[in-house]
């Protein structure tokens, strides 16, 4: 006999959110927050070029200095969360971001403004080794897919609402946006103060350190073969996406598609995330990570390479959907192996290494799609994104091979004192 749908529900609702410490549930209201007043980034090109008047040369340098200030922020912060500690490397970094946010929006030079947004990178993308390295901290491997994915669903709701909410209040002035993305980024910041503890596992005295645990550098991290290996595969995807988002709307716009058009098309992306990351991550439980990451690669690749067919706004969405897959199949799976081939104690050094993979990707990324673009066409990067899937999906087979953990495993992760009492494993934040 069926069950009623309320206990189908429940046991729905269990599977997907329950079990995860009421902390996780705390960071990830964070994230959420932070996200929902995501202005500024996202609409820095359109405040250069249209409000403060500077070309799109000179625009393209600031978006460059923030990538820049991001390269330093992730090894920075990852460092520093190692160091000195997950909260107060994320509290200092948030805060620091807030006010660069508002003083970004009162520099009118464009040195000032390229300096600016260096720090904002910086202090921005030092806090993202120490929120991985939290979740990493928190959550046991065997639901660490799930709770990336969750994590990675705020983020994408957040983007979504802040998207479509900035252009409404940007029409009453942009200066209102910094202000919007700073006090979401204080908000954050004081959620972390005030509800997350520290996370970072006591760290043996040189006394007790063993030759299993060593101290571990920055050297260490560079050295680890197979983590690397995993870097340079996110680098590989990351370049595939980024080649796709500057060729696409320079061939849309050829073939006399609108500024409209395209934002209806990549609109696609973000609805998919949020309506099916859930769903399809929950269907994925337990069943081979190989199998996902090198189905994620292919659909990233072939995905982006269907633009070579696309002729309408039709076959334009459909690529969309096609990569879309790929990413949410690829990334909570992919910050999970991060996370297990990560050492307890250099977490978050080894989250601002991996980070480097993407800064790395926004440099390159759009120089190589523009001279592509002019030197041999859009078949050449459509062409590039099918060839870098599949070389992405060559190399997880090579990375997961013989490795135990092709499932999510429950290998015991360490518990902050404060979350140790059973009554901290709740479904929400208020649990």
């Amino acid at each position: 006999m069926p069950k009623p749908a309320p206990s189908r529900l429940r046991i729905v609702l269990s599977e997907t959110v329950g079990g995860l410490p009421t902390t996780f549930w705390w960071l990830w209201t964070s994230t959420l927050v932070n996200r929902l007043g995501s202005f500024v980034v996202t609409f820095l090109t359109l405040y250069l070029t249209a409000t403060r008047g500077f070309s799109p040369a000179v625009a393209g340098l600031v978006v460059s200095a923030f990538g820049l200030g991001g390269v330093f922020g992730a090894i920075a912060g990852g460092i520093a969360a190692d160091r000195i500690g997950r909260r107060p490397t994320l509290v200092a970094a948030q805060t620091l971001a807030a006010f660069s946010t508002i003083l970004l929006g009162y520099t009118r030079s464009p040195a000032l403004i390229a300096l600016v947004a260096a720090l904002l990178g910086l202090t921005s993308n030092a806090a993202r080794p120490a929120i991985s390295a939290i979740m990493a901290d928190l959550v046991p491997s065997a639901d660490r897919v799930r709770a990336f994915s969750l994590n990675y669903w705020a983020i994408n709701i957040g983007f979504a609402v802040s998207a479509s909410v900035a252009g409404a209040l940007a029409a009453h002035g942009f200066l209102i946006l910094f202000y919007g993305d700073a006090i979401t980024t204080l908000l954050c910041a004081l959620v972390v103060f005030l509800r997350i503890p520290e996370t970072r596992p006591e760290r043996p005295s040189p006394g007790e350190r063993t030759k299993a645990e060593p101290e571990i550098g920055m050297g260490t991290v560079f050295r680890d073969g197979a983590f690397m290996g995993l870097v340079g595969l996110t680098f590989v995807l990351a370049m595939v996406v980024g080649l796709g988002q500057v060729a696409m709307p320079v061939v849309m716009g050829r073939q006399g598609f609108s500024a409209t058009d395209f934002g209806l098309v990549v609109a696609v992306n973000g609805v998919l995330i949020v309506f099916g990351q859930i769903p399809i991550t929950r269907l994925m439980r337990n069943r081979s990570r190989t199998a996902a990451l090198i189905a994620a690669s292919l659909l990233h690749g072939f995905g982006m390479a269907l633009c070579a067919f696309a002729g309408g706004m039709g076959f334009y969405a459909l690529t969309v959907v096609v990569w879309t897959l790929g990413e949410i199949l690829w990334t909570p799976a992919n910050q999970a192996l991060v996370a297990e081939l990560s050492p307890v104690h250099g977490r978050g050094r080894y989250q601002g290494v991996f980070s480097l993979a993407w800064q790395t990707s926004s440099f390159l990324a759009p120089l190589a799609a523009g001279l592509m673009l002019a030197g041999w066409g859009a078949d050449s990067v459509w062409g590039a994104c099918a060839a870098l899937g599949v070389i992405s999906a060559v190399g997880y087979v090579a990375l997961m091979r013989g490795r135990a953990g092709q499932r999510p495993s429950a290998v015991p992760t360490a518990v902050p004192k404060a979350t140790e009492n059973k009554s901290d494993a709740g479904v929400g934040a208020g649990s």
